[in-house]
């Protein structure tokens, strides 16, 4: 599987997956990765937290790990450092992931190796929120 570069590529994974685990998703309003997840979120997407530092966030409970998620995640969307990705990839791939998306600005082609070897699309270096609204309006 390529890099997802194709519209229709990214339009079909955002219409698939609804359910977006969001690793680095901060309590914080200010950051980046709280507007986005506030974004889906209120477009129908279910928002699942991954992050040791909250209990709560967007009222969801956050989880520590990709591995403590309950059920099955259809994105990971990562607000991580690139040097972060491969490993948030192998633990993506090892829940049975569908799509790693690695947010505007984290490049990591170890981990998208990583992600397409475990049976993931992979998106890189672009913001759900963006290609959301770019591809489906606000």
């Amino acid at each position: 599987m390529e890099t997802a570069s194709n519209d229709e590529i990214i339009r079909r994974m955002l219409r698939e997956h609804r359910r977006i685990a969001v690793v680095g998703l901060s309590a914080n309003p200010d950051r980046p990765s709280f507007e986005v997840a506030e974004y889906m979120q209120a477009r129908g997407y279910e928002i699942v937290p991954v992050n040791p530092n909250c209990a709560r966030v967007l009222g969801e409970k956050s989880y520590s790990s990709l591995e403590e998620v309950p059920g099955e995640i259809g994105i990971v969307d990562v607000f991580r450092r690139a040097e972060n990705t491969p490993e948030i990839a192998r633990a993506a791939a090892k829940v049975g992931a569908k799509v790693l998306w690695l947010q505007l600005g984290v490049v990591s082609e170890e981990a998208a190796r990583i992600a397409r070897a475990g049976g993931m699309e992979v998106a890189m270096d672009r913001c759900i929120k963006i290609e959301h609204e770019r591809l489906f309006g606000n």
